[in-house]
């Protein structure tokens, strides 16, 4: 993490506070841990992955903040509560991150009920329980902040994408009711909206690049923003290449509001369908040749 993107940020917000972070172990997780170890503050990184999670941590540390690991997955949604009282041991949580996601490319008739409610659970209702369980605490110490990763699926629906879309969208409308329900009460609510990300996380798994002229973001990018959204109390953050690339996605999401089929051509044009399809084609590819492996 470059202190130069950080120095004009400062560290009041973020020095001896404790955060817990889901999805720490890879992807975006990983540079927002950065970004908050740069920050001096407790990272309580949750992830399944234990070997991640110590790499993450051990990263944190050496960069002037505090990591803890806890591996935990929370799709297991009913047994949040024992996750909150590990934490609990450890102190109160300050700042809330709900970053872990899962994405699954199909047409919709092809999703099965079992994966619907998988991509629903961690992306929406995981967020939504870790969220209740830990605001009672925070409403009781005041200047406190939770920050959801969602995604410009989340304004625009994504074909072949569909329940993804469904999850984030609802994250992104419930945080706008939370933050209404929130004011005045020392606790902010931030929702982080991100384009296409390059060179780590979904997009890397596919091995697909994001289409061109649709743009680009880094997580390094995403960090920054996350950072800035809790500085500043900022409700909805679009992350999306430079800032030109950023105000044009917001233009575009916003006639969409007023004429979906414009939104749709656009998507065409944009090449997010033809990126979908190409994406249950390599997954099916790759699906075919776990089964060869494993035979």
């Amino acid at each position: 993490m470059s202190k130069t993107d950080l120095h004009h940020l400062s560290n009041s917000h973020f020095a001896g506070k404790t955060v817990l972070l889901t999805g720490a172990s890879r992807g975006i997780g990983v540079h927002i841990a950065r970004a908050l170890a740069a920050k001096q503050a407790t990272v309580i990184g949750v992830s399944r992955s234990a070997e991640g999670l110590d790499k993450v941590c051990e990263e944190v540390n050496n960069l002037g903040g505090k990591g803890i690991a806890i591996p935990f997955d929370i799709s297991k949604v009913s047994e949040l509560p024992k996750l909150l009282q590990q934490i609990e041991q450890l102190g109160g949580v300050d700042i809330l991150i709900n970053n872990a996601g899962v994405e699954m490319y199909r047409a919709f008739p092809d999703y099965s009920l079992a994966e619907m409610q998988s991509v629903l659970s961690i992306n929406l209702v995981a967020a939504m329980e870790l969220t209740r369980l830990v605001l009672p605490g925070m409403l009781n110490r005041g200047n406190a902040h939770i920050v959801n990763i969602a995604s410009l699926a989340a304004k625009k629906g994504h074909p072949y994408d569909s329940i993804y879309s469904a999850s984030k969208a609802g994250l992104l409308m419930w945080a706008d009711a939370l933050r209404q329900e929130l004011a005045s009460t020392g606790v902010g609510i931030s929702t982080i909206c991100p384009g296409y990300i390059s060179g780590q996380g979904m997009m890397a798994d596919t091995g697909i690049p994001a289409p061109s002229l649709a743009g680009t973001s880094t997580p390094h990018q995403v960090a920054i923003a996350l950072i800035k959204a809790i500085e500043q109390n900022q409700g909805e953050v679009i992350v999306n290449s430079d800032p030109i690339t950023a105000n044009l996605t917001k233009l575009l999401l916003a006639i969409s509001q007023f004429f979906p089929s414009f939104g749709d051509t656009t998507n065409r044009l944009l090449g997010v369908t033809k990126l979908n399809r190409l994406r249950i084609e390599t997954s099916r590819r790759h699906q075919s040749e776990l089964v060869k492996t494993e035979a």
